[in-house]
């Protein structure tokens, strides 16, 4: 069970995660908040009994329940544009690993290194080792060095794929005849996981992402030996 947890509901492993997460947490006290305010006057109107059946209009109130709920969204919308710019923004990478997705599997090439790409697929339940996950590893797991500006340029050869890793804060579609991208930064060494988030076909659940993270020195003698 610990297993599955230290697994599953993974820390944050970029920086760009970790922005997500502030936002997350800055929006969810700001619906909690307006909830619990409007809670308040609802059941404030329900046990008063301060009532004017005569009331046709309150210019006051209007202008201040039309205003509040404006800068509310100001306040949520800032950060949100912030961090779209942050995910689109690549930065002088050192790396480019391109991806494409195929029914079921994914396959990987680093651009930057000649003759260095292989396919990766699911391990079978009975290949996997003692401590390996079932469904989510995978026999050629994807190594990246840390603390280096990393290009994953996604695409298709088939179907719609999407390419994704929450602990990196990364989620790329693989459309056919388009390649997109985006950028990593991984913090600290450790061994990511993540599923395609596409509806690809029959098999869509059987096709996940393993990243392992190392350092440089490792990465190149990791690179030598493929």
């Amino acid at each position: 069970m610990a297993t599955w947890g230290n697994t599953m509901i993974q820390d944050a492993n970029s920086s760009l995660m970790e922005q997500l997460m502030f936002f997350h947490d800055h929006t969810i006290m700001i619906l909690s908040m307006i909830t619990i305010m409007v809670a308040y006057i609802m059941m404030s109107l329900n046990s008063n009994k301060m009532i004017n059946r005569y009331l046709l209009e309150g210019q006051t109130i209007e202008l201040i329940w039309t205003i509040l709920p404006a800068i509310t969204l100001i306040f949520i919308a800032l950060p949100s544009l912030r961090l779209l710019y942050m995910i689109d923004e690549i930065n002088n990478p050192s790396i480019t690993l391109k991806v494409i997705g195929h029914q079921w599997y994914w396959s990987y090439e680093y651009s930057d290194f000649s003759n260095t790409e292989f396919d990766s697929y699911m391990k079978p339940t009975n290949d996997l080792n003692p401590m390996e996950i079932r469904l989510l590893d995978v026999d050629n797991r994807t190594v990246l060095p840390m603390n280096t500006q990393t290009r994953v340029m996604v695409t298709a050869a088939d179907v719609l794929h999407s390419w994704a890793v929450p602990t990196l804060g990364i989620k790329i579609d693989a459309v056919p005849g388009r390649l997109n991208q985006g950028a990593i930064n991984i913090n600290r060494p450790g061994i990511m996981y993540g599923q395609c988030s596409e509806i690809c076909g029959a098999n869509h659940s059987f096709m996940p992402i393993v990243i392992e993270s190392t350092t440089t020195k490792n990465f190149l003698n990791w690179i030598n030996s493929v």
